[in-house]
C-alpha cells in the first residue's frame, strides 16, 4: 500500500529553517582541515532512470541546467588534498516535484568526504519542524581525485540514497524508495588557496658603488582565456564544438550554452580544453552563444557565438 503523500510539508517558519546551517562537522572541527575551501562549485546531475518521475529544480545561488543537472557554489568548509577527505558546505537548495501535492525543499547541503565513502546530509521540513538528516551515501572508490597548488577536485562521485534518505522520499511522494537507490552523479571543484612559506629575511649584500644596477627580468603575462567554434553557422541537430585556450593546465572548465551550463572539461597542459555538444533540433534560429569559465573564476569567462539556421 502506498504511503501518504505531503508527510513532508514546507510551511511558514520551517521554510526560513532550511536557509540556517544545519549541523556540519566543518564547524566544530575546522582545525583538522590544514586548507580552507575558498570557492567552487558542485554539479548534481541525475539520469532519467533515479528518481523516477521527480523532477529537481535548484533555487539560487544554485543554478538549475537542462535534464536534471544543477551546480551548487561552495559556500565554505575545509579540504585535506593530502588524504582526500574534505567537508563542503553548498549554498541554494534543491526541489523536488512528483505525485505528491507539495514539494519537498532541500536546503543546507553538505558534502562530508572522508577519504573513503563519504555522505551528503541536508535540512528539510516535515510536519511543520525543520530536520537533519544524510539523505544519500557518497562511492568515492571510482571518483577520480585531481590536487593542485590551488584547488582539488572530485568527479564521479557516485550518490545512493540512505535508510532516512529512502524513508523520507517515499514518505513524501507515495512512490517506494530504497536505500541503495541512486541518486546521481556529483563532480566537485573546490579553491583551497596554496600555503604560504614563512618569510625568510634576506642578507643584505655589499654592493660597491662602481656596480650599476641590473635590470630586473618581468614574468610572462598571462593571456586571457579565448574560445572559439568549428562551425560559424550550422542547422538545428548539428553538432558543434568550443575550444577554449589560455586556461590552467588542469583546471576544470564549465561550457554554458546561452547562459545554461550544461558540460565541463578539464584543460590539457597547454591549458587548451575542447568539448563537443549537440545542437538540438528544437534550437531556435539566430545567433547563440557559447561560454568557458572556471567555477573558482566566474568573472572571467571566454564566449564564442555562432548561428543556427
Amino acid at each position: 500500500m502506498l504511503k501518504r503523500p505531503g508527510a513532508a510539508v514546507i510551511a511558514g517558519g520551517a521554510l526560513l529553517a532550511l536557509m540556517a546551517p544545519a549541523g556540519s562537522a566543518s564547524a566544530d572541527d575546522d582545525d583538522t582541515f590544514p586548507r580552507e575551501i575558498s570557492g567552487g562549485y558542485a554539479t548534481w546531475a541525475t539520469g532519467s532512470a533515479e528518481l523516477d518521475g521527480v523532477t529537481l529544480t535548484a533555487a539560487r545561488p544554485a543554478v538549475q541546467g537542462s535534464a536534471n543537472r544543477a551546480s551548487f557554489p561552495a559556500a565554505g568548509g575545509g579540504t585535506d588534498p593530502a588524504t582526500g577527505a574534505a567537508d563542503i558546505d553548498l549554498g541554494g537548495t534543491l526541489r523536488l516535484d512528483g505525485s505528491a501535492g507539495q514539494p519537498l525543499v532541500l536546503g543546507s547541503l553538505r558534502l562530508a568526504l572522508d577519504g573513503g565513502d563519504g555522505a551528503l546530509h541536508t535540512r528539510t521540513a516535515v510536519d511543520g519542524r525543520a530536520r537533519d538528516l544524510a539523505l544519500a551515501t557518497v562511492e568515492t572508490d571510482d571518483a577520480a581525485i585531481a590536487v593542485r597548488a590551488s584547488g582539488m577536485t572530485w568527479t564521479g562521485l557516485r550518490a545512493t540514497l540512505t535508510d532516512e534518505g529512502a524513508t523520507l522520499l517515499s514518505a513524501w511522494s507515495g512512490a517506494e524508495f530504497a536505500a541503495g537507490d541512486g541518486l546521481g552523479v556529483l563532480d566537485v571543484t573546490v579553491g583551497t588557496g596554496s600555503e604560504t612559506p614563512a618569510e625568510t629575511p634576506e642578507p643584505t649584500p655589499s654592493i660597491p658603488a662602481s656596480t650599476p644596477e641590473q635590470p630586473k627580468s618581468q614574468p610572462p603575462t598571462a593571456s586571457s582565456p579565448t574560445a572559439s567554434v568549428t562551425h560559424a553557422t550550422l542547422t538545428a541537430g548539428g553538432e558543434q564544438t568550443v575550444t577554449g585556450t589560455g586556461f590552467e593546465p588542469g583546471a576544470v572548465v564549465l561550457v554554458a550554452i546561452d547562459g545554461d551550463t550544461r558540460y565541463q572539461a578539464v584543460a590539457d597542459d597547454e591549458g587548451r580544453v575542447e568539448r563537443s555538444f549537440p545542437v538540438y533540433d528544437t534550437a531556435e534560429a539566430g545567433a547563440h552563444t557559447v561560454e568557458l569559465y572556471t567555477p573558482m573564476d566566474q568573472q572571467t569567462v571566454a564566449a564564442a557565438h555562432f548561428g543556427v539556421a
